[in-house]
């Protein structure tokens, strides 16, 4: 097919096209998303419906849906585009050295401390390599947003996902030197249900659940938090100011367990660790800077500060 036949684009990038339109869920964020006008994403799927014969789409002033035969040229689409994406890698030599843009999810509080180390090594070692880095704890419409991975902490509640555990984060109770001078000294465990606390609601609201590290002894005690927060920054930084105990990952207050700023309550009693994956959707093709990164931080993972290997 000539240029001239398909207005100056190929089948391919047609139906890039109309994959993005789907996807995305209308015109104008289909060209948001391609960095084009609307006009032009229609004149694309124009020339791609009268290069087939058909009618793909179907759309009224506030909806869009595809005809019947649109949803079979959808799953084509795709399957082409994945294997033309591959034979692009194979012929340009990209299975050695990626090349292009990785759009990658991380939560906040790891992802602007922990990762930064992991990511720094992967684009000092691919020069033709340029990352998305977003912090965010919602888990995204990875198709929608465009997102090639997401690395989660915690459990993985969608099954429709590939997971790749990496490592786990272990869970420490903590308390500022302040808050423990105005109450009884703790001895036992059964003491901490007497305290006010500060609840990371992302992982608990209003129980706890703590196991002893030698015998393997497990308690459950219910809170009621003077303070409940998503953000493990803001948690702690509510710790240290007195406000109450709380439950964290221990790579973040390690350094204020050394001066004095927070200190360790009944070490030997843990919470169970924090899994930590790297998720993407299924596909029958994944680009090679999506492989390299799966590569490089399933190594560097567990050995980060503050995680340790799955099943420690």
């Amino acid at each position: 097919m000539s240029k001239t036949s398909s207005g100056g684009m190929d089948r391919i990038d047609l139906m890039r096209t109309f994959i993005r339109i789907k996807e995305s869920g209308s015109l104008s964020a289909a060209a948001q998303q391609m960095q084009t006008s609307q006009p032009t994403v229609s004149r694309r799927l124009q020339t791609l419906e009268r290069l087939l014969g058909a009618k793909l789409i179907l759309r009224t002033t506030h909806a869009m849906k595809l005809t019947d035969d649109g949803e079979r040229c959808y799953r084509h689409a795709k399957l082409l585009v994945e294997r033309w994406n591959a034979l692009e890698d194979e012929l340009h030599g990209a299975e050695d050295e990626p090349e292009g843009t990785l759009r990658v999810r991380a939560p906040h509080a790891f992802g602007q401390d922990q990762l930064i180390a992991p990511l720094t090594a992967y684009l000092q070692r691919y020069n033709n390599m340029s990352v998305d880095w977003m912090l965010n704890d919602r888990t995204p419409d990875f198709i929608a947003e465009h997102i090639d991975c997401m690395i989660q902490v915690g459990e993985i509640t969608d099954p429709s996902m590939v997971a790749v555990l990496l490592a786990e984060v272990p869970r420490i109770v903590v308390a500022s030197p302040a808050l423990l001078a105005r109450f009884p000294a703790i001895r036992e465990i059964d003491d901490l249900a007497c305290f006010p606390w500060v609840a990371l609601s992302t992982f608990y609201r209003n129980e706890i659940t703590l196991r002893h590290e030698k015998d393997d002894r497990q308690y459950r005690f219910e809170i009621k938090p003077k303070m409940s927060t998503d953000s493990l920054y803001a948690a702690c930084k509510a710790v240290e100011n007195g406000l109450g105990l709380a439950l964290v990952s221990s790579w973040l207050v390690n350094e204020a367990i050394k001066e004095d700023r927070l200190v360790p309550i009944l070490p030997q009693w843990r919470a169970t660790p924090l899994p930590v994956y790297l998720v993407y959707p299924y596909a029958s093709y994944y680009p090679t800077r999506l492989l390299r990164f799966l590569e490089l931080i399933r190594k560097v993972m567990p050995e980060l500060s503050g995680t340790q290997p799955p099943g420690l």
